[in-house]
């Protein structure tokens, strides 16, 4: 990807089930929140703000913020269970404090043909864009059902966590398409070569 330029449609995963999730799932295979450019694209595609918003006034600060949060988001979600409560109990802190920010400020306004669309009051600051993360974070974590069906990726070197909400709480990978299909493929070919060998 050139630098500056906005990614690819499969460089961006939003199929982890919530905001926070999909935060988390920009470090793997690679960094992908490496330019403020693709930060834009970030936020429109996870739906934090409506398409079309302007974003222009994101800056590098913007950057340095959300990937601060993901790594709280990380600690909460993984961490759960590490001896050492501190690193998780500042995450907590870190989260609840970004929480208590109002979201971007949504309307109401007629588009095309008299329907109605979402738009934001203005254009979103980071700090409620953090604290609509925050919150999608918080109510996550607070939500046992929900808490219940977090899953992490049963692929090769798939750190990517995500809700499980699939009938039978039987699913098993980020995605089908991707882990799922390698998976597929993976075992086509050792049922070929022990055909083979046979």
């Amino acid at each position: 990807m050139a630098l500056g330029t906005a990614p690819a449609p499969y460089e961006l995963r939003f199929d982890a089930g919530r905001i926070c999730l999909d935060l988390l799932a920009t470090t793997h295979p690679v960094e992908r929140l490496d330019t403020v450019a693709v930060l834009r694209a970030w936020i429109t595609g996870s739906g934090l703000v409506p398409p079309g918003t302007p974003l222009g006034h994101a800056d590098g600060s913007w950057l340095v913020a959300v990937r601060e949060l993901r790594a709280h988001v990380d600690e909460l979600v993984r961490g759960a269970s590490a001896p050492a409560p501190r690193p998780y109990d500042r995450a907590l802190a870190g989260v609840n404090e970004l929480a208590r920010t109002a979201p971007p400020a949504p309307r109401a306004l007629r588009g095309e043909g008299g329907v109605l669309v979402r738009e934001l009051a203005g254009p979103p600051e980071c700090a409620a864009l953090l604290g609509a993360i925050a919150r999608d974070v918080v109510e996550l974590l607070t939500d046992p059902v929900a808490r219940a069906g977090l899953r992490q990726c049963a692929g090769d070197n798939c750190p990517i966590v995500y809700l499980d909400t699939s009938r039978g709480r039987r699913r098993r990978w980020c995605s089908s398409e991707v882990c799922g299909n390698r998976e597929r493929v993976a075992r086509h070919r050792r049922r070929a070569a022990a055909l083979a060998r046979g």
